[in-house]
């Protein structure tokens, strides 16, 4: 009986898959497989019955959850209720579990729950879900008697509790929400899950149920039974291309979805792009999150909100009113007289959402959206309207209003230029939200760093908000952070040229002066340099000499920092890394003394001309090395002679001691190597292996080949030399298979094959030849390979900067290239962005920079390399 039901089952699911790929109806879908699951469960049941007719009364079988909605995904568990009375439970036990196991083995993945009557009557705190689940209970079989008393007491539960259940909902879909940062713009979304997903679509049907005893209706505002119809269309065809319930929209579903013009209907031969068709899903996302929002409104409910509202004095006649953290636009229907017809008014309203953090209600975004023809009447631009703008910008909570301006069309009318951006999707594996937002994050950060700068906060954060405060204008920086990629919606290569053009348009229709207008222009164009100079050896004088030709002026240069800041941080939660902070500050300093020449740039001069003694004391940091030393202070200065800036510049006074410490071994093991591992905070665990030793062909090329044969993926890795020749190479690393997290043995085991496969006494061909290459998975993004040559960037070496597909063994097949053709690595700054390496060596030929002909054989043989490893 087993092998005929699961196979008739198997018979009946693909003919409700072939429908949908004919159809493309996701509803009719999961309601077939509702109906074929309800077959099946009463067949398994009236077996029972069958063999033991008392079953037939004290037991209910019921679905909940998803399936009580009729609404059973193809991958979808089976949630199943089976109300039990007291006096059957110990005979109804083994058939339950006869019926579960009937499912189990058609394929079927069943969750099921038994309970009584009285186990149903009230909502549970501490298990808010299970009550939620009831709120969709259906009958599928068993003891309609019984069943009846179930539903009686679940409308009384629902009755009695309704408040109690509309905060659960609204406190569950809150945390859910920050989960995913409280946006709906992901660059691959969880379509259930995600602000705007189908689990939104449950909660608004859950609340117009609390409201409304005929029924949960369909929910709120315009456009939602046609999202609802796209987002599970979409969720089917996920699961059947993925065959499990995996509702992550990732780059290749995107692209086969829009293929297949999911959820778009039409002619099937009119082909759209993947940018498009998510601009569809994001689109039907918002209907979503509107009826939401409208739905908790209408049910005297809010989102809870991590911040609380601020209060501000709203003057009478401002045309709103603020009411319980909800702003009301104000309405004369008799006099016909409507605030939302008001520029100055609807300004006033945002601008006090940027600054209380207060919601806008849902219904004066609707008269907002419907009156953007007369708005565009009477808005008056120039000065005023920089005011207006102005005062939303500098609002504690701008991005929150921004985002309010952008859904009802408010933005995009004073901002034209905003409107290719809405939406936009860029892959590159490594931002996460859509540009807009990433727009809006942007702003949210530098809000956030005012605040940090009189609070407890980390010393890296209070160091950036006071910066923020120093700012003459601060509002420029957020304007230039609010129009700083609209060139991104533009078919543009360089997109900072491209914004900094449409922001012009912007600037002269607000009339703003030559001064602010260059300042504003300069930040947007000038807006990646930062970025890219961290990137190059920011010790280097030409480096930070070329980039302060860029700012010119503290101001610029204080913008452009706290800029840079909040748009690495805005790619993703993660993306902000302690060294790239503390790199940034590093780059700030450097910068800003080379703007004023101040003492330290002199102490670096004196330091190259007078001798190791009379430079290196007046450094406060070596000076403390040396007080560590103990009376060593001569062999430390000869250590510390001729390394790089950086090299002192990123190391503590006890980790440059160490390193020093370890030179003494020399005579024991001339290849000193430390381990540190690291703690998983947020991702995989980041370790740190550094060897020093003397200076000899492939040493770097060693260390990179050595951590590939483990299988380590490098992070970043720079290398530096002294006028000794004593070399010091520090590779932060992530072992995906947490060998050296979980295995402490296995930690020496590691350090000391690293030393004798860098040593040359273990080959490492044998090692890594052992480690078989796996197929792997395809890229999200695919990276084209660059290399380029720089000599300009340094005065004594060659710049080689590397951009290419982050995959394993990259880095060692870069070295081995630079070892094999006897070029030595003077400084290597390896850094990844995503699915994107970017590697930059400082490289000399025989202590000279590289000549044309060099250059060129090198770049050939590199991208032959590089090629040949990821093949």
């Amino acid at each position: 009986m087993g092998a005929t039901a699961r196979g008739e089952y198997d018979r009946r699911t693909v003919e409700i898959r072939r429908g949908f790929e004919l159809n493309g109806d996701g509803l009719r879908a999961v309601a077939a497989r509702a109906a074929l699951v309800d077959e099946f469960v009463v067949r398994f049941w009236g077996e029972e019955l069958r063999a033991n007719p008392k079953l037939s009364r004290g037991v209910a079988i019921a679905a909940i959850g998803g399936y009580g909605r009729a609404e059973l995904y193809p991958h979808s568990d089976v949630d199943l209720l089976c109300c039990v009375e007291k006096a059957a439970k110990v005979e109804a036990k083994d058939a339950i579990r006869r019926m579960s196991q009937s499912l189990w083995d058609c394929g079927l993945q069943v969750a099921l729950t038994t309970r009584t009557v009285g186990e149903c009557d009230r909502l549970d705190a501490a298990n808010p879900e299970f009550g939620l689940s009831l709120l969709d209970l259906r009958q599928v079989g068993g003891d309609e008697a019984l069943f009846a008393k179930l539903s009686g007491a679940v409308a009384k539960m629902r009755a009695r509790d309704m408040k109690g259940f509309g905060a659960a909902l609204m406190r569950l879909t809150s945390e859910r929400h920050a989960k995913y940062g409280n946006t709906l713009f992901h660059l691959e979304p969880n379509i259930k899950d995600c602000p705007g997903g189908l689990r939104d679509v449950h909660v608004c049907q859950w609340l117009r149920g609390l409201r409304d005893s005929k029924g949960n209706g369909g929910g709120a505002g315009e456009g939602f039974g046609e999202a609802v119809a796209f987002l599970a269309a979409l969720r089917c065809f996920l699961h059947y291309r993925r065959e499990r319930d995996d509702n992550t929209l990732d780059w290749q579903t995107q692209d086969a979805a829009a293929q297949a013009r999911v959820g778009l209907g039409g002619s099937s031969q009119e082909r759209v792009d993947a940018a498009y068709w998510m601009r569809v899903y994001f689109r039907h996302a918002r209907v979503v999150e509107r009826s939401l929002l409208g739905e908790g409104e209408n049910a005297g409910l809010q989102m809870e909100v991590v911040k609380p509202v601020q209060r501000v004095k709203i003057p009478e006649r401002a045309g709103f009113l603020l009411r319980d953290g909800v702003a009301h636009l104000k309405a004369d229907a008799e006099a016909g007289i409507d605030s939302a017809h008001d520029p100055e008014i609807v300004m006033a309203v945002f601008a006090c959402m940027a600054e209380s953090g207060a919601r806008l209600s849902q219904r004066s975004q609707e008269r907002i959206a419907s009156a953007i023809p007369k708005l565009s009447a009477h808005l008056e631009e120039g000065p005023k309207l920089w005011r207006q703008l102005s005062a939303i910008l500098m609002g504690k909570r701008a991005g929150q209003a921004l985002r309010v301006m952008h859904t009802v069309g408010v933005l995009d009318l004073i901002v034209p230029e905003f409107h290719g951006i809405d939406a936009l999707v860029i892959r590159d594996a490594y931002h996460r939200y859509t540009v807009d937002e990433h727009t809006f994050v942007l702003i949210d950060v530098l809000h956030e760093l005012e605040e940090d700068a009189g609070n407890k906060a980390p010393e890296w954060r209070v160091r950036f908000g006071a910066m923020i405060r120093e700012l003459q204008q601060p509002g420029l920086l957020y304007l230039a952070g609010l129009l700083h990629d609209t060139g991104k919606g533009r078919a543009s290569e360089h997109h900072a040229v491209e914004s900094a053009r449409m922001a012009k348009g912007v600037l002269d229709r607000l009339e703003m002066d030559a001064y602010d207008t260059g300042l504003v222009m300069q930040l947007i164009e000038n807006h990646l340099e930062m970025s890219a100079a961290m990137r190059r050896d920011i010790f280097d004088a030409e480096t930070v000499r070329a980039f302060v030709g860029k700012v010119q002026t503290h101001e610029a240069l204080r913008m452009l920092t706290l800029f840079t800041y909040a748009d690495i941080a805005a790619v993703h939660p993660d993306a902000l890394t302690p060294w790239k902070v503390e790199n940034l500050w590093r780059l700030w300093m450097a910068a800003a003394n080379q703007l004023d020449r101040s003492v330290d740039e002199e102490r670096v001069r004196a330091r190259v001309a007078g001798g190791a003694i009379g430079g290196w004391r007046k450094d406060e940091k070596v000076a403390r090395v040396i007080s560590l030393a103990r009376g060593r202070h001569v062999e430390v200065e000869q250590f510390l002679e001729g390394f790089p800036e950086r090299y002192v510049r990123t190391r503590s006074p006890e980790t440059m001691l160490q390193h020093f410490e370890m030179t003494r071994l020399f005579s024991s093991e001339p290849f000193q190597i430390t381990f540190q591992q690291g703690t998983a905070v947020l991702g995989a665990a980041v370790h740190e292996i550094t060897l020093v030793t003397q200076d000899r062909p492939r040493l770097f090329a060693g260390m990179a080949s050595a951590l590939a044969a483990w299988g380590m993926n490098v992070v970043t890795a720079d290398a530096f030399a002294n006028e000794a020749g004593v070399v010091v190479d520090s590779f932060r690393f992530t072992d995906a298979f947490r060998t050296l997290e979980l295995n402490e043995s296995e930690r020496t085991r590691f350090v000391g094959s690293v030393r004798e496969l860098v040593a040359g006494r273990s080959p490492v061909e044998k090692l890594l030849s052992g480690r078989r290459r796996g197929k792997r998975k395809p890229p999200r993004v695919v990276v084209a390979t660059k290399v380029d040559f720089d000599e300009a960037a340094s005065t004594h070496s060659t710049l080689l900067q590397v951009i290419a597909q982050d995959v394993p063994g990259l880095l060692r097949a870069i070295s081995a290239t630079l070892s094999e053709h006897g070029y030595n690595v003077e400084v290597a700054l390896v850094d990844t962005e995503g699915e994107t390496a970017i590697d930059v060596f400082y490289i000399t030929s025989d202590g000279n920079r590289l000549s044309a002909e060099q250059k060129r054989v090198l770049g050939q043989a590199l991208s032959a390399a590089i090629e040949e490893n990821a093949g």
